[in-house]
């Protein structure tokens, strides 16, 4: 039971990096798309694409910290203790950046638009960058679990800033292949041209920055780089780098749907070689998973509040984006700052 635990974290792990992730990297295009003028038009799709689903894609943070905490306590308590932190500064970002783009766009001004944005905008840089300092924390075995007394170093080290780094960049990587199908599916050929050429771009960045950390992790983090470069880690990584390069062709040929299935599995499969890198360990160094496991009648009571549940939320989340791709529930698109432009005469 408790390998089927674990297996529901990563599920919502997966589905928060793909999902979330895409809703931060829109973060991250807004941030970067320039003056309001010049980058009027890509906050205006960014604000038309997630507004439909921007609340749903946050779900799945519930559903992971619910199921470790449930079926981990000692490993969820260890790393709040160790983790503090970073996990506060992630969360009072995620509670300014929903704030923010609610409110942005019912601004009455331009000054207060740009505020709004500006919080909305590096929020959604921040709270991927802390949560992959986390990931980064536990992967590296930086975790204490006796006293919880690990400090800054379990989040400020090398293998946790490489990792926040690439959240970063990953959640851009796949908001570029979302929004480039939306700006298809309206019909905006600009907007598909920009982020074509945004999403091959991070690609290949986000491609050269997991290499880049493997080095990283062979000087920071052995055991895991050793995981992560033999037996099943090997396995994981080597269906990224196809997922990956399949992306890339199928961006450079605008077959958007299917890119974005490609993407999904790239950043799926890395977070899956983490676990089977650092496996029998939760906590790598510290905590087994048997050693971690709440006791089985707390396990299987969860698996099948868990079921029982799915039944209901998976379902509704399956008609919702649906509903979004069909274009159902579509805004009319409109650039950011097109309500603060003087009405030419």
């Amino acid at each position: 039971m408790a390998e089927v635990c674990l297996a529901l974290a990563l599920l919502g792990l997966t589905a928060y990096a793909v999902l979330g992730g895409a809703d931060f990297g829109a973060g991250f295009w807004d941030l970067t798309a320039g003056g309001d003028r010049r980058g009027g038009r890509i906050r205006g799709l960014v604000q038309r694409s997630m507004s439909p689903v921007w609340e749903a894609n946050h779900v799945w943070l519930i559903f992971v910290l619910v199921i470790v905490w449930t079926a981990f306590p000692v490993a969820f308590g260890a790393i709040f203790a160790n983790l503090a932190l970073p996990l506060f500064l992630a969360a009072l970002g995620i509670i300014a950046r929903g704030t923010a783009f609610a409110l942005r766009g019912q601004a009455a001004t331009i000054a207060e638009a740009r505020t709004l944005g500006a919080v909305f905008a590096v929020a959604s840089v921040l709270v991927p960058f802390f949560f992959g300092t986390v990931l980064g924390g536990i992967a590296s075995g930086r975790v204490e679990v006796v006293n919880a007394s690990a400090g800054a170093d379990a989040w400020l080290n090398p293998t946790s800033l490489a990792v926040g780094v690439l959240a970063v960049m990953s959640g851009a990587y796949i908001a570029a292949v979302f929004l480039g199908g939306d700006a298809r599916r309206a019909g905006l050929e600009d907007l598909e041209r920009a982020f074509r050429t945004r999403a091959l771009a991070t690609g290949v960045v986000t491609g050269a920055a997991t290499v880049g950390g493997l080095l990283i992790l062979r000087s920071d983090a052995r055991p895991l780089f050793d995981g992560l470069t033999s037996g099943e880690g090997l396995a994981a990584g080597a269906v990224s780098a196809l997922a990956g390069l399949a992306t890339l062709g199928l961006v450079w040929t605008r077959r958007w749907a299917a890119a974005r299935g490609t993407s999904a599995v790239a950043v799926a499969a890395v977070i899956v070689g983490w676990v089977l890198a650092n496996r029998p360990d939760l906590l790598p160094g510290r905590l087994t998973l048997e050693e971690a496991a709440a006791p089985d009648a707390t396990l299987t009571a969860l698996s099948v509040s868990v079921g029982i549940g799915f039944l209901i939320l998976g379902p509704s989340l399956w008609y919702l984006y649906k509903l979004v791709l069909q274009g159902r529930l579509d805004q009319e698109f409109e650039p950011l700052d097109q309500r603060f432009r003087p009405i030419d005469k």
